[in-house]
C-alpha cells in the first residue's frame, strides 16, 4: 500500500512492517493510504481502527460506542473529562452522536516505537472506559435485556460485568 511519495511512502512502509511484526490483523481500506486494523480488547471484544497515511500526516480513528440512549449530558461530560488525559488523541462524535477516538499527527518521525505507543493509547481510549460508558448511556436497555434473558432462562454471560446494577 502506498500513500504518494516521500514521507507518506516511508510511513506506509513503516506501518506495514510494524503491523506484520506485531501480527495485528489489517486490510487495505477504501481510501488511498488507509489501513484498517482490528485490535483485541478486554471490555470491548475488538476495536476497529482506521489509519490514513498521506504525504504529510497520519490520521487515526476508532469507533468506541454508539450514541447513548440516555443520560447524554453525563455521558459526554465523562468523555470530555477523559480527553484531558489522552496523548494526541481526542474523543469526538459524528452527526449521529456515535463516539470515536481520533487524532492527526505529522508523518515525519513516526516510527515503529511511536506506532506502538499510539495504538496502545488508541486501544486504551476505546476499551478502558467502555463499561462505564455502557452503564451511563445504556442502563435502561441493559436492565430490559437482563430481565428478558432471566425470564426466558437465557444466558446473561454478556451482562455479568453489570450484574450489580441489573439485579433487583
Amino acid at each position: 500500500m502506498t500513500a504518494g511519495g516521500g514521507e507518506g511512502a516511508r510511513l506506509a512502509k513503516v506501518l506495514e512492517a510494524y503491523l506484520g511484526e506485531s501480527e495485528i490483523p489489517w486490510e487495505a481500506g477504501a481510501r488511498d493510504g488507509e489501513f484498517v486494523l482490528t485490535l483485541p480488547g478486554e471490555k470491548k471484544l475488538k476495536t476497529v481502527a482506521s489509519l490514513v497515511v498521506t504525504d504529510s500526516t497520519l490520521s487515526v480513528s476508532a469507533f468506541v460506542i454508539r450514541n447513548p440512549d440516555e443520560n447524554h449530558e453525563e455521558f459526554y461530560r465523562y468523555l470530555l473529562r477523559k480527553n484531558l488525559r489522552l496523548p494526541g488523541l481526542a474523543y469526538a462524535i459524528d452527526a449521529s452522536g456515535d463516539v470515536y477516538v481520533t487524532g492527526r499527527l505529522p508523518a515525519a518521525g513516526v516510527d515503529a516505537d511511536y506506532l506502538d505507543q499510539l495504538l496502545g493509547a488508541l486501544l486504551q481510549a476505546a476499551d478502558a472506559h467502555f463499561n462505564e460508558l455502557l452503564a451511563i448511556g445504556f442502563l435502561t436497555s441493559m436492565r430490559k435485556e437482563w430481565a428478558w434473558r432471566v425470564s426466558r432462562g437465557e444466558s446473561t454471560r454478556n451482562l455479568e460485568a453489570f450484574r450489580h446494577l441489573l439485579e433487583d
